[in-house]
């Protein structure tokens, strides 16, 4: 019988106390037991953030491990996401899984996936708002629209049926990602278009799957119009220098290692280990 994979479920998060709280709450029995390491990654929140994680993370994981992180410096939503993939494979694990804290999606969502051994046959296994089978609650007809057009373009792009640029709960194999090539890749929250085009320019196989996806107390931190022009532009790059834009510095700070520090190590039933 083969050794199953270890999967770390990475939680980035920001000013997102009240929130973090439920996405936590999400985790029950029969989550935890497809997962090796629930991480929560504060990126330097001016709030209670990290304390709220603790607090309830230390009474809800009874059945997988629990680490809290605080990242030395804010590396934006693209750092915390290098910081964590550099983590989890310097630890072993095979499969990170990232879910957003601010509580938008839904981790249950994904144990279909995880029942149908969907992560065992990709590279990417991708939640998508804007697919037949997705619900949506509270999202505007205005970003719904946007969303829809820009996955458009990014697909004829991309020459690949995009269904979401970036949603909040995705799932990557990390044996691809060893090599750290998306190190030059933006660290705000552009990081998933370009991580998502860099995917397919590896040739690595990308499946979407349909989420649920609510907007009720949730912070944006994302300026609308701003961003739509930001991302264009990327994806204008791209579409001239294919492989030679991937390869550049992409970042506005570039940084030597995205490093932390574990606040908390919390193993299954509440131990120190």
């Amino acid at each position: 019988m083969s050794t199953p994979p270890r999967i770390l479920v990475f939680i980035p998060a920001y000013r997102c106390e009240a929130q973090l709280r439920r996405v936590i709450g999400q985790f029950d029995q029969q989550a935890q037991g497809w997962i090796d390491t629930v991480m929560v990654v504060d990126n330097r929140s001016p709030d209670r953030t990290l304390d709220a994680a603790i607090e309830r993370g230390r009474e809800q994981f009874t059945h997988c491990r629990f680490i809290a992180w605080r990242n030395d410096d804010n590396y934006g939503l693209g750092g915390s996401h290098k910081a964590a993939l550099r983590y989890a494979i310097e630890q072993g694990y095979d499969h990170l899984v990232v879910l957003h804290g601010d509580d938008q999606a839904s981790i249950a969502d994904l144990i279909p996936q995880l029942e149908q051994g969907a992560h065992l046959r990709t590279d990417c296994l991708l939640g998508a708002r804007f697919m037949p089978g997705s619900r949506l609650q509270g999202y505007s007809l205005l970003r719904t629209v946007g969303n829809v057009v820009y996955n458009l373009l990014f697909s004829l792009v991309a020459a690949r049926r995009i269904y979401d640029l970036g949603s909040g709960l995705n799932m990557y194999r990390l044996a691809p990602l060893r090599e750290f090539y998306y190190r030059a890749f933006p660290d705000d929250l552009t990081f998933n278009y370009i991580m998502l085009l860099g995917s397919y320019h590896a040739r690595q196989k990308v499946r979407f799957f349909p989420i649920s996806w609510r907007e009720e107390d949730q912070v944006s931190n994302v300026r609308l119009f701003r961003q739509a022009f930001k991302v264009l532009s990327l994806l204008g790059r791209y579409c001239v220098g294919r492989g030679a834009f991937l390869r550049r510095e992409l970042r506005a700070r570039p940084i030597a290692a995205y490093t932390g520090q574990i606040v908390v190590d919390q193993a299954p039933g509440g131990a120190r280990p």
